[in-house]
């Protein structure tokens, strides 16, 4: 019988536990940790937070965590909003937002890694190179190619704009991306969903007017077909964004032609 395991360096050992430095209601995180200055397998420790010094948020419990008890811990964070996207990771077997994620909502221990199948810079820091790749390999700006309209302002209707609703409103965390199977085995040529909702985001601009040259750009096997329609972007995105239909509406814009 055929066994598959992670190679030896691979393998996330049991780390170092750090007990919480008062009495109150007790949380127990157990955060991914790995630097690469070490050469060590990458490790598991347990933090002990008395979540009633901290704020509800799981982000509040990280920036306690650096500020309290470990200030070697590395992560993204900034807008504390659920806007700029930088504090995604895996919480709870979930790509989400640390900053839009409430202790409460998980039961018993939070569990804490970066994002999957992505290499880790250092603890919950993700290399997204290769996402924001695709992401400008897209073009998403607008592209007219008639001369700009004077003073006046390139003009839509209500219902052209009401087109793009569920399309701007990413923030390229890459929390789709990385929960798609499809990404993980091919994410040198496979553009992913949020490459591909930005995409469709100017196709579906009436004041775009590079629709054909955008349309044959992702008109191949791999770009966009490496979809097979599984919707663990749509589930996992904290913006409550539908990735898949906006691939699907794709493909078949493809078909049309």
């Amino acid at each position: 019988m055929a066994q598959f395991k992670l190679p030896r360096n691979s393998v996330v050992k049991p780390g170092k536990t750090v007990s919480a430095l008062s009495s109150g209601r007790k949380k127990v995180f157990n955060v991914y940790r790995w630097s690469p200055d070490k050469g060590d397998n990458p490790s598991l420790d347990r933090y002990e937070v008395d979540i009633d010094v901290c704020g509800p948020m799981v982000l509040d419990a990280m920036l306690y965590i650096k500020d309290e008890l470990d200030s070697t811990l590395a992560f993204r964070r900034s807008c504390r909003e659920g806007i700029c996207g930088s504090c995604a990771m895996n919480i709870d077997g979930t790509n989400t937002l640390a900053c839009t994620k409430a202790i409460d909502e998980v039961e018993g221990e939070v569990n804490i890694y970066p994002l999957p199948h992505q290499d880790v810079v250092r603890d919950l820091v993700s290399d997204l190179s290769g996402f924001y790749n695709h992401y400008a390999s897209v073009e998403p700006w607008m592209q007219a190619k008639e001369p700009e309209p004077g003073a006046r302002e390139r003009l839509q209707s209500k219902e052209q704009r009401k087109e793009l609703d569920g399309l701007y409103e990413c923030i390229l965390c890459a929390c789709c991306s990385t929960s798609c199977p499809s990404y993980w085995w091919n994410s040198d040529v496979y553009l992913g969903p949020a490459a591909l909702l930005q995409a469709y985001r100017w196709i579906a601009d009436s004041r775009d007017e590079a629709t054909e040259e955008r349309l044959d750009y992702l008109d191949d096997a791999f770009k966009t077909y490496r979809c097979h329609t599984i919707l663990n972007c749509t589930n996992s995105c904290p913006k409550s964004l539908n990735p898949g239909l906006a691939i699907a509406k794709i493909k078949q814009k493809l078909a049309d032609r």
